[in-house]
């Protein structure tokens, strides 16, 4: 491991903004940022309060918002300065990627964003039924061959994991530069019949473009996939996901035509920037 990366890992591990794998998490993430906004002494985990937000309770509970693989975590530190009475939760397992974030939240205090090392896979441990209010997915890797599309992140292995902590009528927005990733997506929402609230090939290229969608990373100014395009997607879990169908999920998808992303650009032996 690099130097810089080790300076990094070492610096997040003092950060009371990133957790790296919390234990008992669910149900306490409205009082972990209370907790943060009052700093700078150390947050006991074990110590905060557990608020069931999906039943009835005194305690003002603020809108939580996840940013799934949030890589530098521009999208989470950029939402938490637009919604100051929301909280903001960027997820990621490379701790040297989330430091960027978390360094730019500390300089600028601002304390309703935070940041947790772990894999996606893993992010039921972390919250309790309907604690999440909306999930935001920013240029994940599109994983175009057929034989990993239970990892693309719209996939609806992941769909049936979100559902169990997503509030009913939370939304799920999606930004890519991926065409492939774009129209996997739309068949997924389709196949599932799950509600579309907004899609668009070429969100920059909207008239009356929402604020949210106009926050750019590093990683969409690398246009990786060469589209010259991004794609946005909001849609609503609000249906079953039939295990049944992932099996003709599969069979649509394996015509889908692959683009120049980021396992395109390895097998032409083209390093991936990092």
């Amino acid at each position: 491991m690099g130097q810089k990366k080790l300076i990094k890992f070492a610096a997040i591990k003092e950060y009371e903004n990133v957790l790296e794998y919390p234990q008992g998490m669910p149900g306490k993430w409205n009082s972990f940022f209370e907790n943060l906004a009052i700093g700078p002494y150390p947050i006991s985990l074990d110590d905060l309060a557990v608020v069931k937000s999906h039943t009835p309770t005194q305690t003002p509970v603020k809108p939580l918002t996840l940013e799934l693989a949030c890589g530098r975590g521009e999208y989470a530190v950029g939402l938490a300065r637009m919604f100051p009475d929301q909280n903001f939760l960027g997820l990621d397992v490379k701790g040297n990627r989330i430091w960027k974030g978390a360094s730019i939240a500390n300089k600028e205090v601002i304390k309703n964003v935070a940041f947790v090392r772990t894999q996606i896979e893993q992010a039921i441990q972390y919250f309790s039924k309907e604690e999440v209010n909306e999930i935001w997915i920013t240029f994940p890797d599109p994983q175009l061959r057929l034989s990993k599309a239970k990892k693309r992140l719209t996939h609806p292995q992941f769909l049936r994991l979100y559902q169990q902590f997503l509030k009913p009528g939370g939304s799920v927005h999606l930004k890519t530069d991926s065409p492939n990733l774009f129209e996997f997506t739309m068949a997924v929402i389709k196949l599932f019949d799950l509600t579309l609230v907004k899609q668009s090939e070429d969100i920059y290229g909207e008239q009356n473009i929402d604020p949210r969608c106009a926050i750019k990373t590093y990683y969409e100014g690398l246009n990786i996939a060469g589209s010259n395009r991004i794609h946005y997607i909001e849609f609503k879990i609000d249906k079953e996901l039939p295990k049944a169908k992932d099996e003709i999920l599969k069979e649509i998808i394996a015509a889908f035509e692959v683009t120049e992303t980021h396992d395109a650009k390895r097998e032409r032996g083209i390093k991936p920037i990092n």
